[in-house]
């Protein structure tokens, strides 16, 4: 589960331009001057040396899918109170184009914050910088940037080779209802070679320190219950206690491989900070990812394959949002892997797996440090659950 480095500017005009990382932000003089008719200049002065501060807290989105309305989100914090002639959230594309959404106008940001839910628009397919900025007495400010993915919009192309459904012609070959507790054999519940430690990972911007009891079983399903842990991580954060289970390190082993479908019943995380997934790994390498989510993109699910460069940002806010469940499957094509929503297909990549492709089973959900979505805010525990995982071969 590997995510994107974001690019950032320093504060200027509403045109990119380098310069070096700044998390805040400080207006300072503004100067005006006039000249009479007879040549006769009088500055005037207006020194704001001890202005404000104003911190960008949260920006998104971080993907869209191409052709649909979407709005951004900006929340702003300073040092003082005071009104900012204009707000936006700025877009540029890969040729400088401006493509700002709808901002608001006479805004006050103080202490206490600041958030601005945008007007909406759509964009193409391709990579935007994204950056909250404001107006000051008509000079803009810049504040940090980040990467905006619009991904194509969905298709949904006849499924090959399984035109009646991703289970036809086939037997199911292994599961968990989740009736009990996991077994031994079937599970391992404390590590995976996955995590650089073991039983974390900060390399990979994760809070994660995998606890097995942080996974408890219940009315037929698993639940993973992520809350602030003890552990002071490599990079200096904070672990957060969470629970994760994968199929390597058991006397089972069991692997999937091409040719299988693997499915999932799980209900989304509401908690900001949540990563839950469903993936594979084997080796250093052999992932393939079900599915990634993270609330603050509330109704996309994130699909890739990491064997054969693919990936897709399927959007759809009548069947993913945050607290309700969904099913998700996986076809693990030898030329072409498949992802399923509910059943129908929504993405396959036309690059697949290759025909000697296995690797082991993983289930977790884990905490993001904030480097690419929002970590948690408080201490408040997370929770995700899912009701079964069923292969088929």
């Amino acid at each position: 589960m590997k995510q994107y480095l974001f690019r950032r500017t320093t504060a200027g005009d509403r045109s990119m331009k380098p310069g070096r990382r700044r998390k805040s932000l400080r207006f300072g003089a503004v100067m005006v001057l006039a000249g009479a008719a007879s040549g006769v200049g009088i500055l005037l002065s207006n020194l704001l040396s001890s202005g404000p501060t104003v911190t960008e807290l949260y920006l998104a989105p971080a993907y869209l899918t191409a052709g649909v309305p979407a709005s951004a989100t900006l929340k702003l914090q300073s040092t003082a109170c005071f009104t900012a002639q204009a707000v936006t959230v700025a877009v540029r594309d890969k040729n400088n184009t401006v493509e700002d959404f709808p901002g608001a106008s006479n805004v006050t940001i103080c202490p206490a914050g600041y958030t601005l839910t945008t007007g909406t628009r759509t964009f193409t397919a391709g990579t935007y910088t994204i950056f909250g900025a404001y107006e000051v007495a008509g000079a803009w400010t810049n504040l940090p940037s980040t990467t905006m993915v619009v991904g194509a919009a969905p298709t949904v192309p006849s499924p090959t080779p399984t035109p009646s459904g991703p289970t036809a012609g086939k037997t199911l070959a292994w599961s968990d209802e989740f009736n009990a507790a996991p077994s031994p054999s079937v599970w391992n519940d404390s590590t995976t070679s996955s995590y650089q430690y073991g039983n974390h990972n900060p390399s990979d911007n994760k809070l994660d320190w995998i606890t097995p009891s942080d996974v408890s079983v219940s009315g037929g399903a698993v639940t993973f219950t992520a809350q602030p842990g003890t552990h002071v991580l490599e990079n200096g954060n904070t672990s957060w206690n969470t629970g994760l289970l994968t199929t390597e390190g058991t006397s089972g082993g069991f692997q999937v491989k091409t040719g299988d479908y693997i499915e999932t019943r799980v209900k989304l995380p509401t908690g900001m900070g949540a990563w839950p997934a469903l993936w594979t790994w084997k080796n250093g390498n052999g992932e393939i990812d079900s599915f990634e989510y993270h609330p603050d993109n509330p109704n996309l699910l994130e699909f890739t394959n990491h064997v054969n460069a693919a990936s897709d940002y399927y959007t759809n806010a009548s069947t993913i949002n945050p607290g309700q469940w969904v099913t998700i499957g996986t076809y693990y094509g030898a030329n072409s892997v498949q992802w399923y929503v509910n059943g129908v297909m929504v993405y396959q990549d036309n690059t697949g797996v290759g025909s000697t492709w296995s690797a082991y089973v993983i289930l977790n959900l884990s905490v993001s440090a904030g480097q690419y979505h929002p970590a948690p805010s408080g201490t408040t525990p997370i929770t995700f659950s899912a009701d079964y995982v069923r292969v088929y071969r």
